[in-house]
């Protein structure tokens, strides 16, 4: 068993391919942010956590604005979907381990610890020609898709989600969907 949700371990990697890894990494996400930056329509915006180029918050600002999930975040004063993106050592070659921290959700394929029900962010489903930019406008279109809510249950609603949480979660359906299948959707559904 691995120490994280799909994570390959360097211990193995000789050190010089190990510091290939981290400058590729280090290149790609630094592309990635200015690429964001310049978006001109505000789609998300990043901050960095504890100024590591390697662990990122990502707010979601805008989801279908005909969805009822754009509703709850206008009746509930919220401006935008908070979201964690931690990159791996051999990132863009597997995917970022990818969270919802708030607001609380329900469905939309966001599971128990906010984790994230998409092939994309699985090793199997990766692939290197992902952008962050593209990860975030799929995973916006599967919130509305999967009529994603904002949780309102007393209670429920202000229990935030926890990293160990997800992970697990996300192992776990990692696990089922290795066993069982992905379910594809027809093209004309996007």
């Amino acid at each position: 068993s691995s120490s994280g949700p799909a994570l390959v371990s360097t211990a193995l990697v000789p050190a010089g391919r190990q510091a290939h890894c981290t400058q590729v990494r280090t290149r790609r996400l630094m592309k990635e942010l200015q690429d964001i930056a310049r978006l001109s329509d505000r789609f998300i915006s990043v901050e960095l956590v504890d100024e590591s180029l390697f662990d990122w918050n990502v707010k979601l600002h805008q989801v279908d604005k005909d969805s009822v999930l754009w509703q709850d975040m206008k009746e509930t004063n919220t401006e935008y979907i908070l979201l964690n993106l931690t990159f791996p050592d051999n990132f863009p070659f597997a995917p970022p381990f990818m969270r919802v921290l708030s607001p609380r959700l329900e469905n939309g394929y966001v599971l128990d610890g906010g984790a994230i029900c998409m092939e994309l962010l699985t090793p199997r489903g990766w692939s290197s020609a992902y952008t962050v930019e593209a990860v975030m406008r799929q995973f916006a279109a599967s919130l509305v898709k999967g009529q994603g809510r904002i949780c309102r249950k007393a209670g429920k609603s202000k229990k935030s989600f926890s990293r160990k949480e997800a992970e697990a979660t996300f192992k776990s359906l990692v696990k089922t969907h290795e066993k069982y299948g992905w379910v594809t959707p027809p093209v004309s559904d996007g």
